[in-house]
């Protein structure tokens, strides 16, 4: 439940997009009110969806206040991100922007991750697996190593689908391709982990 919590922006933004590239007559018009004028008919769709992306990651905030009295970091971050990228994209009417901030937020995954183990000698990820698996100490290094790369190349992945792709290519790798390659990277790491794991049994 948790992992689709966390994709809810990404799942509203890909169905804010369709629908409007289907209904394109009222996602124009109310693209255009709402969004200031001179909106055209191939623009609405992705304005449209980068406006709910930001208010759902709000609406997480929000309901994750009401529940437990206090936002994790990196939600914070996240609509750091998406209302600076976003914002620009509807201001100056150009994807550009948004196509801009998954790139953005998987960087800066990578330079907290590489950062905090190279600099302050902090692994991030073992700070948050360690309670529910023992693991070597280089595992550990290569583990939070591994997570750094996977974010940097995502970043360049996307980047890559970004511009050299169509718009709703880009919006549906967003999901999909993206959501993949991590359940990918994941289970990868879970077979590679489950040699340790079995040792820690026997």
């Amino acid at each position: 439940m948790k992992f689709l919590f966390d994709l809810l922006p990404v799942i509203l933004f890909f169905a804010a997009y369709k629908v409007a590239g289907v209904y394109d007559s009222a996602s124009l018009e109310l693209a255009n009110h709402f969004l200031g004028g001179g909106i055209d008919l191939k623009q609405a769709p992705i304005l449209l969806a980068t406006a709910v992306a930001i208010f759902a990651t709000l609406g997480q905030i929000v309901w994750v206040w009401a529940r437990h009295r206090r936002v994790d970091t990196m939600l914070w971050v996240s609509l750091a991100i998406v209302s600076v990228f976003g914002g620009l994209t509807i201001a100056f009417h150009n994807p550009t922007f948004i196509k801009w901030k998954p790139t953005a937020l998987y960087w800066l995954f990578a330079c907290v991750l590489g950062g905090s183990s190279l600099f302050f000698g902090r692994n991030l990820i073992r700070k948050m697996l360690e309670a529910q698996v023992s693991l070597p100490d280089p595992v550990w290094r290569r583990l939070n190593l591994a997570w750094a790369c996977f974010f940097a190349a995502m970043g360049f992945i996307n980047l890559y689908v970004a511009y050299s792709y169509s718009e709703e290519t880009w919006v549906n790798f967003k999901l999909f391709g993206g959501m993949g390659l991590m359940l990918a990277f994941v289970l990868g790491q879970g077979v590679y982990l489950s040699r340790y794991l079995e040792e820690e049994k026997t």
